[in-house]
């Protein structure tokens, strides 16, 4: 009788989950219509060369994010869009922008090394030659060791980096094992990233802090990071501290590692490594206009005073062109309003897409949205988290909610490389995975079949998820995203593929076009309990 219940149990229970998902609407009208625009007029390829080859990279806080923003604001406007507006999000800090480096060896051989500074990093006045020295500096104790040693060298901070034959390819798809995998939960089984130790966050932060200044006082030409990436590939973020005011340190490079590794071995060999360097960057004055979120709608009809918004980050590192993280994103959002207005379609509610500046710097101008007009907390008191960054401290206090909380209906981001949509993260919203399951129907054809209950992070969604508005995330592609083109020089227009974005706009517009016409507001998860005031 048991095996009876458990086999009725377990009919019902696959009979049902099909049928709420075939209780959600779908408007194959529309959807035939979206894909007719999307795979016959495109413009999307277009979109993306003008944020990539013609604007380039969009550091926040530097002119190039303020010029993404007047043309994306313009674009958008253009296509008829309304309300086109940027938003400045400062104070954010100083701007800077590299005007040229250079890096050779000129002895015991010559060599072009191939390097690029790091963003904020001071220029070196000039060009410069020293002597090469590799110093192991984490500890105090390291730091008195070579106290009064370092004076006019060119510093290597790693050890050798270590390469590996490539046997497979830097890029691949996902298998439908891997979807299925993702697909499935396992409960009690550990996922995602171990949680982190603020603590020790923190003190690695505080001796970060000194490592600057000692290296000015000891008079430090140049310090050198090998890259942990291979033929040629650099990755390559932040160095110097973009608040005014805080120490910046000597000139701060990243190099490709096979030319570190080369410097390294004469080295060991006790051979005497000298290097010219030339670095040249311009540091200005904080300009709110730099530091931004662009933001345009299609306005709704009957319930025009509830939103669905979608969007990416405009921002970007500066060694490539940002293309994939994230013009991408930015590209595949765009497209999907572009094709909503080129169909006439009307929404309901209406539609924002949002372009967010600061995602580099800890998600910050989705944060900036959310805490003036959706929700916020106050500031953490704890000591022990005051020399961490705002993202890492750890939610305090009451939830106090702004007009906008009860308004959105859903966020729908795209943030995690150029490819293809394979499906969608639920964020543990078991309602939100059987619409999905009804909205992806259309587009199995076209890859896209798989929801989860996972939870994903890293992306601006997360800012709306954490004060209990609907922010989710697609699953994509992988591609070369993690071992090529994330936050590398490599990270250019042509490692995008066109059929991918087209194809991932499609989707966006299709998920959001069905947000804004639900006849109710997106399911919410339940909020979780108010973490304790400390």
């Amino acid at each position: 009788m048991r095996l009876m219940s458990l086999l009725v149990c377990s009919l019902i229970a696959s009979a049902t989950l099909p049928a709420i998902a075939a209780d959600e609407k779908v408007d194959l009208a529309l959807v035939n219509k979206i894909r007719d625009e999307g795979t016959n007029r495109s413009k999307i390829m277009e979109t993306l060369s003008v944020l990539t080859d013609e604007i380039g990279p969009r550091l926040t806080g530097a002119p190039g994010l303020r010029k993404a923003g007047d043309w994306t604001k313009s674009q958008l406007a253009s296509w008829g869009l309304q309300n086109a507006q940027t938003v400045s999000i400062a104070p954010f800090g100083r701007s800077w922008e590299l005007e040229k480096s250079s890096m050779r060896m000129v002895a015991p051989s010559t060599l072009e090394l191939v390097a690029i500074p790091k963003a904020w990093t001071p220029g070196t006045d000039g060009v410069k030659r020293g002597k090469v020295v590799y110093a192991k500096l984490e500890t105090e104790e390291d730091l008195a060791k070579w106290k009064g040693k370092l004076k006019g060298v060119i510093l290597l901070r790693d050890p050798a980096a270590a390469t590996k034959l490539h046997t497979t390819p830097d890029a691949k798809r996902y298998t439908d094992d891997e979807l299925h995998e993702l697909e499935n939960m396992e409960l009690g089984a550990a996922t995602g990233r171990p949680p982190m130790d603020m603590a020790d966050i923190a003190k690695r932060l505080a001796f970060a802090k000194k490592i600057n200044p000692y290296l000015t006082e000891e008079g430090v030409i140049a310090t050198v990071n090998a890259s942990r990436g291979e033929d040629g590939t650099i990755f390559v973020q932040g160095g110097g501290s973009y608040k005014a005011g805080e120490p910046t340190g000597p000139a701060a490079l990243v190099m490709t590692a096979e030319h570190y590794n080369r410097v390294f071995r004469l080295i060991e060999k006790k051979k005497d490594v000298e290097v010219e360097v030339e670095v040249a960057v311009k540091f200005g004055d904080e300009d709110p206009a730099n530091s931004l979120n662009v933001f345009a709608e299609i306005p709704g009809t009957d319930k025009k005073d509830e939103i669905v918004m979608l969007g990416g980050h405009l921002d970007s590192w500066h060694a490539g062109t940002g293309a994939t993280d994230n013009a991408a994103g930015v590209a595949v959002a765009m497209e999907a309003v572009r094709m909503l207005k080129a169909i006439g379609f009307k929404p309901r509610r209406t539609i924002r897409i949002a372009l967010w500046g600061g995602e580099e710097q800890g998600l910050l101008g989705s944060r900036d949205f959310i805490s003036k007009n959706v929700a916020a907390r106050p500031e953490s008191t704890d000591p022990k988290e005051k020399d961490l960054p705002s993202f890492m401290r750890r939610p305090t206090g009451p939830l106090a909610l702004k007009p906008l909380h009860g308004k959105i209906s859903a966020y729908f981001n795209l943030d995690n490389g150029g490819g293809k949509i394979r499906g969608i993260y639920a964020e543990n919203n078991a309602a939100a995975k059987a619409i999905f399951d009804a909205w992806l129907a259309p587009f199995h054809d076209l890859g896209a079949k798989t929801s989860t209950m996972k939870k994903t992070g890293s992306t601006d969604h997360v800012s709306f998820d954490a004060v209990g508005v609907p922010g989710f995330q697609f699953i994509q592609e992988p591609m070369d995203y993690f071992t090529r083109t994330h936050h590398t020089n490599i990270d250019v227009f042509d490692k995008i593929q066109k059929g991918d974005m087209m194809q991932a706009a499609m989707i966006m517009a299709s998920f959001v076009a069905h947000t804004a016409n639900r006849d109710e507001m997106f399911p919410r998860k339940p909020m979780a309990p108010e973490p304790a005031a400390r």
